[in-house]
């Protein structure tokens, strides 16, 4: 069985929305289990805000509630259905999502390899199972590195919070990173990364934008 059979086999259980089938699905891919574990042990989860496990563009969960509790429970994370941690929930628990999207799979970011490439990246560069570091680990750094240097990004204040898009290009095909402060006065925190199709026209929304974007909280 490939690493993406393992990963829709692992799905399908956990939509059956029990603890006892969400851990099962947690459990038949070990190395799932054990990236969470390496992310809490360094505290990388740390970096990321909060998201809403309900999409906002279909308006229906990504994962089972009872999948979102094993996760942050296996992550030593206190959250309560369906807001829960941005990273954990956009990487980990995007690999175990069958639900359809206007744009696909949640999980065909880190899978395809647009958003790699989008980053300068290697096309597998996000694949979880290929490399030592953790598929958060990877994630992060894009993203950081996307914020921290942009070819194009766009900030706004939305209920006291400051908010911030940031984009590997400045038109065209490009990589989408986007933070948000948890309050007002924090340092913003990672919400999401993810490719884009047109850089320019994203951008162009998000600042007429009148609320948080992209699941975050």
């Amino acid at each position: 069985m490939s690493e993406i059979d393992r990963l829709s086999h692992a799905a399908t259980l956990a939509r059956a929305d029990t603890l006892t089938s969400a851990r099962a699905a947690l459990d038949s891919i070990p190395w799932l289990g054990s990236a969470i574990d390496d992310d809490s042990a360094a505290r990388r989860f740390d970096a990321w805000g909060h998201s809403t496990a309900i999409d906002e563009n279909t308006g229906t969960a990504v994962i089972s509630g009872a999948l979102f509790d094993v996760l942050h429970g296996r992550a030593g994370i206190a959250a309560s259905w369906p807001v829960g941690n941005a990273g954990l929930l956009h990487c980990y628990g995007y690999l175990l999502s069958l639900e359809a999207t206007p744009y696909g799979l949640k999980r065909d970011r880190w899978l395809h390899g647009e958003l790699a490439q989008a980053c300068g990246l290697h096309p597998d560069a996000f694949l979880p199972w290929v490399d030592d570091t953790t598929l958060l680990a990877r994630a992060t750094s894009a993203a950081a590195a996307i914020l921290r240097s942009p070819a194009t990004s766009a900030a706004r204040t939305i209920d006291g919070r400051a908010t911030r898009v940031a984009f590997s290009a400045d038109r065209g095909p490009s990589a989408l990173a986007y933070e948000v402060a948890p309050a007002h006065g924090d340092a913003p925190l990672l919400v999401t990364l993810f490719p884009v199709g047109d850089a320019s026209s994203v951008i162009d929304e998000f600042r007429t934008a009148r609320d948080m974007r992209w699941n975050a909280v």
